[in-house]
């Protein structure tokens, strides 16, 4: 797309960049007219996110690099990193209480202290001298300290106590509940504040990275994060909190199909390689869940988009025994895997088909694995079995087959298969196999890459299940279908079990489901599910232009979304006075209408406080204030919920 000199005058470019599962998606947006000047997607490359990143970028014309002003991030290194439990390790200090459920830690403290629902002190906090022995033991052992009190959201008293404390004795970053959530729940909160001090190091990394990246190529612009709930964040806020990081690639695929489809209302359907995430937006603003995040099995209290996930995408490993079947495992396809290797043509042709009886997700005649690139460095300072290395060490840049590897080991594939299992879990290794997409290229529904391999592979497990390389691949499209179709009414029926929805889905003929939202779809394959989606959900569906590279979009165009709570209600058993409780802490006053006063000051501020960082007065910012009484009937409310909300654009 060529500009002349006025109209690249009068353009403020942005720069936006998605690290997903699969694919890193980078563009060049003209942020005045809304329009995106050029992309490009480039494979995530696990084992070196940056070098991703570098090569998504190094796609785009080099011209309007030099004049981008403004750059935003969206990843899923914190929800990958939380899954695969590889977070940096962390000390925990718990006050005024102990936790017997599961912690991602070993370095544990709990001394006494912590208050009580209405932020009075039930214990002294007396035990600092076990603070500074456990920190002085640790600090060395530790990236990080979390510190996580009881009512600490109540009162934070005793956790800036601690926190300064530990910064006292030693440089590592400390995090406290209360700045992560208002939300109660000890457990909750403790797990949060732990996990985001995993991740601290993590992202600083992650960021620093792109930094140099922006700097090498040239980019002087400011740069920004988008959080799970769908609003930008300053990166200097981003390392602080990297939990609330968790989800914004689905979050940014958000608002990026808000965008490109021209609707501020809607459902939108992100089908990635990985996995295929439904969420909505009302009014151009994100919906959220009521409950915090949910991610690896630890549930938190960040505050996330509302999001319907299965994990089927178009890389999902399909393979077949007595019956076929996909996922739950991501493998990279055959016609990928093909564009890169040549030789795996060969390869498909000359494999051993394995018996039927010794068939499961691994032992497939379509299965291929290649060392990941993980650096060795990684690979010695972790925990590896004799068994691991010894397959490991077989493996290298050329994608093997299992029975090319049986004979490099001697052994029979039934004797390696579940090692081989495990290095693919810990991403050591690679697996190749067939996928939805290989299925796409078969019937000639979107062909980026290598369509041979793909017919190879369909040909090789078709016949395992009596079906021809057309009918398999037309089943694997329609599960596919199914599955997405499930994906949508699910998000609405929360409390209708899943299974009874995809008994009424399989009855295509005498029910359709009718969506009265418009329903936009992102993601690389989706025009080619459009006209089967039409028939199982009546709705407007849209697939916009630049469908594919939704997330980088949404990256770019988040808004600075700012929430904040203030309780008022009585100060405690026994007490005439009244609390208000905020993020800044707990104030007394004895009358309720002052407490009131302060409470409704003190939305205000703290919204104007957060937006003046980003350059935003109160005139440049939608400012939305709502206030919940609960009352007995009689003399002065029981307590009122102030809820504040500002919203604003950290461009031009």
């Amino acid at each position: 797309m060529n500009y002349d000199i006025k109209e690249m005058i009068d353009m403020y470019l942005g720069l936006g960049i998605d690290t997903g599962g699969t694919y890193t998606d980078s563009i060049i947006m003209d942020i005045t007219a809304g329009t995106v000047i050029d992309s490009n997607k480039s494979l995530t490359t696990h084992s070196n996110l940056i070098k991703g990143i570098k090569n998504s970028i190094e796609g785009l014309d080099a011209s309007y690099l030099k004049d981008i002003e403004f750059v935003s991030v969206s990843t899923t290194l914190a929800t990958n990193t939380t899954l695969e439990g590889k977070g940096h390790p962390a000390a925990l200090i718990l006050i005024g209480h102990s936790i017997t459920g599961p912690l991602s830690t070993d370095h544990v403290l709990s001394i006494k202290g912590g208050h009580d629902a209405d932020g009075n002190v039930i214990e002294d906090l007396d035990d600092l001298g076990l603070v500074e022995d456990f920190v002085t033991e640790n600090k060395h052992k530790v990236s990080s300290f979390a510190v996580s009190s009881y009512f600490g959201v109540r009162n934070p008293e005793h956790e800036i106590i601690v926190k300064d404390l530990i910064r006292d004795l030693t440089d590592k970053p400390v995090v406290c509940g209360h700045e992560l959530s208002r939300g109660l729940g000890a457990y909750e909160r403790a797990v949060t504040a732990l996990l985001n001090a995993q991740l601290i190091p993590v992202t600083d990394q992650f960021i620093r990275s792109i930094l140099s990246v922006m700097e090498e190529k040239g980019i002087d612009a400011d740069m920004m994060m988008m959080k799970c709930d769908g609003s930008l964040v300053r990166i200097e806020d981003a390392l602080k909190k990297p939990v609330e990081s968790i989800f914004s690639g689905p979050a940014a695929s958000l608002v990026g199909a808000s965008h490109l489809a021209g609707v501020k209302t809607c459902l939108t359907m992100d089908v990635g390689g990985t996995s295929t995430d439904v969420s909505m937006i009302s009014n151009g603003i994100p919906e959220t869940s009521e409950s915090g995040a949910k991610v690896g099995g630890w549930s938190t209290m960040v505050k996330a988009i509302k999001m319907y996930t299965s994990a089927l995408g178009g890389d999902s490993h399909v393979w077949v025994q007595t019956s076929v079947s996909m996922g739950p495992n991501r493998v990279i396809p055959l016609c990928l895997a093909a564009s890169e290797h040549p030789e795996l043509i060969r390869k498909l042709a000359e494999v051993d088909k394995p018996n039927v009886r010794h068939m499961n997700d691994i032992i497939q005649p379509t299965t291929f694995f290649v060392r990941s690139g993980l650096d060795l460095y990684d690979v010695n300072n972790n925990t590896l079995s004799s068994n691991e290395r010894e397959v490991l060490d077989v493996l290298g840049n050329e994608p093997l087959s299992l029975s090319e590897i049986s004979i490099k080991l001697g052994e029979h594939s039934l004797m390696f298969s579940s090692t081989l299992g495990s290095l693919v879990k810990k991403r050591y290794v690679d697996q190749i196999g067939f996928t939805p997409t290989d299925a796409l290229h078969v019937l000639k529904d979107y062909t980026r890459w290598n369509s041979q391999a793909s017919c190879m592979g369909a040909e090789l497990l078709a016949e395992y299940v009596d079906m021809g390389k057309g009918s398999f691949c037309s089943h694997v499209k329609e599960q596919v279908v199914k599955n997405m179709s499930l994906n949508i009414v699910s998000f609405f029926t929360e409390d209708v079990r899943k299974s009874d929805i995809e008994k009424m889905i399989d009855l295509s003929s005498p029910l359709t489901f009718k969506v009265n939202y418009p329903v936009v779809l992102v993601g690389g394959p989706v025009k080619a599910y459009l006209n089967d989606i039409n028939n199982m959900i009546d709705a407007e569906i849209i697939v916009p232009e630049h469908h594919e590279v939704g997330n980088a979009v949404g990256a770019l165009l988040g808004d600075v979304i700012h929430r904040t709570d203030v309780l008022v209600r009585g100060a405690g058993a026994g007490s005439n006075q009244y609390a208000v409780f905020s993020e800044t802490g707990r104030e007394v006053f004895d009358e309720y209408t002052d407490a009131v006063s302060r409470g409704l000051e003190l939305s205000k501020r703290l919204i104007a406080e957060h937006m003046s960082g980003y350059g935003l007065d109160m005139n440049k910012i939608d400012f939305d204030l709502t206030r919940h009484d609960v009352g007995n009937g009689v003399g002065v409310n029981l307590e009122t919920k102030l809820v504040a909300i500002g919203i604003g654009s950290p461009r031009r």
